[in-house]
């Protein structure tokens, strides 16, 4: 009784109105605010969640519109200060702690000038737009009309990309020099002669029969004079700049930390990718250790093949020998679809969870090859009338290892990116800030510790494929040390480069393009080892407290029923699981 009449009392003192589940909503509130306001600032995004209303848009990136952003978010900040996460629910403070990062990146973004670089080595707008033909879906005739309005304000925004690196370029704040000869290919390849060569002319060439005849005439005439007299001479202003501007004005410096506030801009992408407080010596540290663990597991390999040299005499025997490449672009797909199927057959040893959407595989677009990474996981909306896909690149087919391909089918298909993936679109109660969120360090982590799931379900068959999926993980360790190398320590290229090279048997061609990718994007390639090492350090952790009651399909399914999340939470919330099954 006392309980009840002290609970009467203290709600007798509340202010009118104000319930004990207010923090919920106000917090709800808050989120379902800036979501709304996320949406109509990034209509690419919104299109790829299914929220049809700015179908007709892109996101504009003029200074005033940073300058919106940022101050927006600083509002919505001030607000979430006056929440209190300990009155929340646990998986609404999941959710506040996630909100929280989101906002702190975002609001670091505009603070570093990270913006004023909007390209990396291997993605930039520009190849997103040219990725719009096929993401767009055309259901209706109005999808139609909504693309030639979005391919419309392509010139206005393409000005303001320029007006971006321009102002990085005056204030020091650029890509490297060194990393961009070639990066004017995919921008070159946008330009042609007639309108109907273009790929941003694809969705026209065949139209279904729902629209009408007269009206597929004129949506072809306003196709054709619309990417002819405005997309390709934006193409061509942009292709200009980069080859006569940018590229002879860009930094001669290498590292982030070179970079005008670089030391915070370089810890900022730490937070952002890595989602860990630790500094790049640190991280270093932990590089080196990886290194050394795996170099020994690979030097085991290589003595019980009785091999006659080296550990670099087996890496150039690798990187040499006809028989660890396919000779068609058709026998690499195959063979990345056999081990696919492979896997596909015994993910249920490993899960009781499997998604509903499938994947297909698919060569690395044309116009991007030559300087992409090996394979990419390339995901669908969950209601899109089509799957995820898995891209194998099938471009110069000697630097591409049919040794590693089980490895890295594994990490881009299944049970790597797509399943974690496809299983995240699945998770409706979490708001869609979160649905829709991708954190490196979870999500390449988990791809990388699919790799070695594979050792569990017997997918590698031949010691050199085993010594693949360690030169995988000796590359994601290599990342800890050359990362933090080059953009912490002044790392050169040439020690970049050497160091992958002594220590993987990628081919050189691919070790060039990872060191780009590393240069042009800091912290992002430390994600997938930390990531990992996370993981693992956690299922052993788990192993050791639930003795012969860990069950690795419960733990797994556990993992991937949290979404995307970062590594302070998933330690949290694994470890608060393993309590609950003791």
């Amino acid at each position: 009784m006392k309980h009840i009449l002290g609970l009467s009392f203290i709600c007798a003192l509340l202010p009118f109105g104000f319930t004990a589940a207010d923090p919920e909503a106000r917090f709800k509130a808050l989120y379902d605010k800036e979501w709304q306001f996320r949406l109509q600032e990034f209509p690419v995004l919104a299109s790829s969640t299914g929220v049809k209303d700015y179908d007709h848009r892109l996101a504009h990136v003029g200074p005033a519109d940073q300058l919106r952003r940022y101050e927006f978010w600083q509002s919505i900040q001030r607000e979430l200060d006056q929440i209190d996460c300990r009155q929340l629910s646990r998986q609404s403070c999941i959710n506040y702690r996630i909100f929280r990062r989101q906002l702190h990146s975002r609001l670091a973004n505009y603070e570093t000038r990270a913006y004023l670089i909007p390209f990396n080595s291997d993605w930039g707008f520009y190849i997103g737009w040219a990725r719009l033909p096929d993401d767009t879906e055309f259901l209706e005739t109005r999808d139609y009309h909504n693309y030639l309005s979005r391919l419309a304000e392509i010139p206005a925004v393409m000005d303001e990309y320029i007006g971006l690196m321009r102002e990085g370029l005056a204030s020091g704040i650029s890509q490297p020099k060194v990393i961009l000869q070639g990066r004017d290919k995919p921008i070159a390849q946008q330009i042609v002669d007639r309108a109907e060569a273009s790929p941003f002319y694809r969705p026209f060439v065949e139209m279904p029969s729902f629209v009408e005849a007269g009206e597929q005439q004129k949506l072809r005439t306003a196709a054709r004079r619309l990417i002819g007299r405005e997309v390709i001479p934006a193409y061509r202003k942009l292709l200009d700049f980069m080859r006569k501007d940018y590229a002879l004005n860009a930094r001669d410096t290498l590292g982030a930390s070179q970079l005008p506030g670089g030391q915070r801009y370089y810890r900022e992408q730490i937070r952002h990718y890595a989602t860990v407080e630790k500094s790049a010596d640190e991280i270093h540290a932990i590089g080196l250790t990886e290194v050394a663990r795996i170099r020994a597991e690979m030097d085991a390999i290589i003595d019980a093949l009785d091999f006659d040299g080296d550990f670099a005499d087996f890496v150039a025997f690798l990187r040499s020998d006809p028989q660890f490449y396919a000779t068609t672009p058709h026998q690499l797909l195959a063979e990345a679809s056999y081990w696919a199927k492979k896997m596909d057959g015994r993910l249920p040893q490993l899960f009781k969870r499997l998604p509903r959407q499938p994947y297909g595989i698919a060569p690395v677009p044309d116009e991007i090859a030559p300087f992409f990474t090996s394979g990419r996981y390339v995901g669908a909306p969950a209601d899109a009338r089509r799957g995820g896909y898995y891209w194998v690149n099938t471009y110069d087919l000697k630097n591409r290892p049919l040794y590693t391909l089980p490895a890295l089918t594994l990490h881009e298909a299944a049970p790597g990116h797509h399943l974690q993936g496809a299983i995240a679109l699945e998770l409706s109660e979490q708001p869609p800030f979160r649905r829709n969120d991708y954190i490196s360090a979870y999500g390449e982590g988990w791809a990388l510790y699919a790799e070695k799931l594979g050792v569990e379900a017997d997918i590698y068959e031949t010691p050199y494929q085993h010594f693949g999926r360690l030169t995988y993980e000796m590359w994601r360790a290599c990342r800890l040390v050359i990362d933090t190398g080059i953009h912490a320590k002044r790392w050169t290229r040439e020690q970049a480069v050497d160091y992958l090279a002594g220590n993987t048997a990628l081919s050189l061609h691919e070790v060039n393009t990872e060191i780009d990718r590393y240069i042009s994007w800091p912290a992002q390639a430390l994600s997938y080892k930390l990531g990992e090492y996370t993981i693992w350090q956690l299922r052993r952790e788990a192993e050791g407290a639930l003795q012969d009651a860990f069950d690795l399909r419960d733990f797994h399914d556990f993992i991937l029923a949290l979404g995307s999340v970062p590594l302070d939470i998933l330690q949290d919330e694994v470890r608060r699981w393993v309590r609950e099954q003791q």
